[in-house]
């Protein structure tokens, strides 16, 4: 069995990113299945234009990080929620937490949480940060404008925090 490792998880995030991954289209069914199914309690319709962060739980179980739909840490809701990778961070030890982007470089491999990125609210997207530019990051993000994309994306106050996830990381 593979080791997970925050690099293999940029690199299944990217070519998962190009596969591509889409909510349902105009004359297209939603190919999001392998994803959704993840989640038991979870349609195809009820995740529709709402997946970026299954998207992000799905690329991490492809990379083979072991943590289950819902960490005891997570209140709100299971990891198909942005705000629930945000409580498990803040309540595991293990994971590493970075608020904002003030002295913190992201990796290949780090979980980027946004704020007011489609809509004016906190913890509105997701993605797997893949490289670091100058004052930019490229990531990998589902549910961009309902598809999976590579995307180059300022840093800047949109970003909320950094998630780190130590390489051979194992929940429990």
């Amino acid at each position: 069995m593979m080791k997970a490792t925050r690099l293999l998880l940029a690199e299944i995030a990217e070519e998962k990113a190009r596969t591509p991954f889409h909510g349902f289209e105009e004359g297209k069914e939603s190919n999001l299945g392998p994803i959704i199914q993840l989640f038991p309690k979870w349609t195809l319709e009820e995740a529709d234009g709402l997946w970026c962060a299954a998207f992000v739980y799905y690329c991490i179980t492809e990379a083979g990080f072991d943590i289950p739909i819902r960490p005891n840490e997570c209140r709100t809701c299971h990891l198909a929620g942005c705000i629930a990778w945000e409580e498990f961070a803040l309540g595991n030890p293990q994971i590493g937490y970075y608020k904002g982007v003030a002295d913190f470089i992201p990796e290949p491999g780090d979980i980027v949480l946004y704020d007011r990125v489609f809509e004016n609210m906190e913890h509105d997207h997701i993605g797997i940060v893949i490289e670091k530019r100058e004052n930019t990051i490229l990531a990998v993000e589902g549910n961009v404008n309902n598809r999976s994309v590579i995307i180059e994306r300022p840093v800047d106050e949109h970003i909320r925090a950094f998630i780190r996830i130590p390489n051979g990381y194992k929940y429990g």
